[in-house]
């Protein structure tokens, strides 16, 4: 098999053939990146290292879904995301976490303010005060993993002004989200 084939190329070669060698050069491409998305994510390397297993097994399942709306390398990181928030929103995945004397100290003093949730139930609240135009590019950026190519792209912008928007758009959320919630930047 040619090294130089493209992503989709892979993809219909694997659904016409099931050959799995198609499949595993998708895979050998992709993998660290996902289990880097997934391990920023989670912060534990055993968690992202199962989540970036789940995450293909459930690619492999739906890639006959894959519909070229955008590169196979977004649909995965929208998946990748999207499955690693899912887990952890769900708490599916028990976060496993060193056991020392600090932590035992600290087990049982965690305060509501501390959970994930509670944290993305803030940041939600701050997102509203924030124009449409802005929640979007952050939702291009981060919930679906667009690049700043793809972004301007879309949003007929130059890569310079996307990056420009993201930033302040960034800053304008941090300033809201610590001035709301007492938070130091």
């Amino acid at each position: 098999m040619k090294l130089t084939l493209k992503d989709e190329e892979l993809i219909y070669l694997y659904l016409d053939t099931r050959q799995d060698d198609y499949f595993e050069h998708l895979y050998n491409r992709y993998v660290g990146k996902v289990y880097q998305r997934c391990l920023s994510l989670t912060k534990n390397t055993v968690q992202a290292q199962d989540f970036t297993q789940d995450i293909f097994v459930r690619v492999l399942t739906k890639l006959d879904r894959f519909q070229e709306r955008s590169s196979f390398s977004t649909w995965l990181y929208a998946i990748s995301y999207n499955y690693c928030m899912d887990q952890l929103r769900s708490g599916k995945k028990l976060r496993m976490v060193p056991i020392d004397e600090s932590w035992a100290q600290n087990a049982f003093h965690t305060e509501p303010a501390e959970s994930i949730e509670y944290q993305l139930q803030q940041l939600a609240t701050v997102m509203g005060q924030i124009a449409p135009g802005e929640v979007e590019l952050l939702g291009l950026r981060y919930e679906y993993g667009l690049s700043i190519d793809e972004i301007a792209v879309r949003l007929h912008l130059k890569e310079s002004a996307v990056k420009m928007r993201l930033k302040r758009t960034r800053d304008k959320l941090r300033t809201l989200y610590c001035h709301a919630y007492s938070v130091d930047s």
